[in-house]
Order: structure tokens, then sequence, then C-alpha cells
């Protein structure tokens, strides 16, 4: 899965860009407390990076 496919579906459950540090964008929720950091580097995430983000948005 792509970057902009990964925003787009966080986008989609009500997650939204917070800020960036370095090579990482932040994601928070208005109903939930943590926030979920996402790679900003070329190329496809590797499945388990995918699957940890997914995870700790609460999709997966």
């Amino acid at each position: 899965m792509k970057i902009k496919e990964l925003v787009k579906k966080l986008e989609e459950v009500g997650w939204y860009y917070s800020y960036q540090r370095g090579s990482h964008m932040y994601f928070k929720h208005k109903d939930k407390p943590n926030k979920v950091p996402v790679p900003n580097h070329k190329g496809d995430i590797p499945k388990g990076t995918l699957n940890a983000i997914l995870k700790q948005a609460g999709i997966k």
C-alpha cells in the first residue's frame, strides 16, 4: 500500500494530520488519545509496518 492510500484510509475513519517530525507524519483522532505515526518514504509501506499502523488506528 502506498502512503497516499494509507492517509486516505485514515482520514476516512476520522484521523487527521497533526504534524510532521523528520520523515514521519503524525495523525490524531478527536475521540482517541493516541497519535499514529506514518512513515513518509517512497514506495510501498512494508506489510508489518502497515499492520502495526492499522492496529494503532483501530482499523484492524
